[in-house]
């Protein structure tokens, strides 16, 4: 059987969420029950998982960085860049 890789999320939104940081990498930990509800499940700042909306993660692979995708949010947030 496949070992299933580490998923992880980068923080694009965090309105009312006082344990996200934006533009910081959370790890994603599988819950099948909220993903089919458009939730993940991360643990966050106070190091506990919780589950947020998916629209507020932009999911990655770190084995296949896309610089060009995560540039502009860098962007936006450090204008000198």
């Amino acid at each position: 059987m496949k070992q299933a890789l580490t998923q992880f999320a980068i923080c694009t939104h965090n309105e009312g969420c006082d344990d996200l940081d934006l533009l910081k990498i959370y790890q994603v930990l599988p819950d099948e029950k909220a993903g089919q509800d458009d939730y993940i499940r991360v643990i966050d700042e106070s190091g506990e998982d919780y589950l947020y909306p998916k629209s507020y993660f932009t999911l990655i692979s770190l084995d296949s960085f896309d610089e060009k995708s995560l540039l502009p949010l860098f962007k936006d947030k450090y204008s000198n860049i």
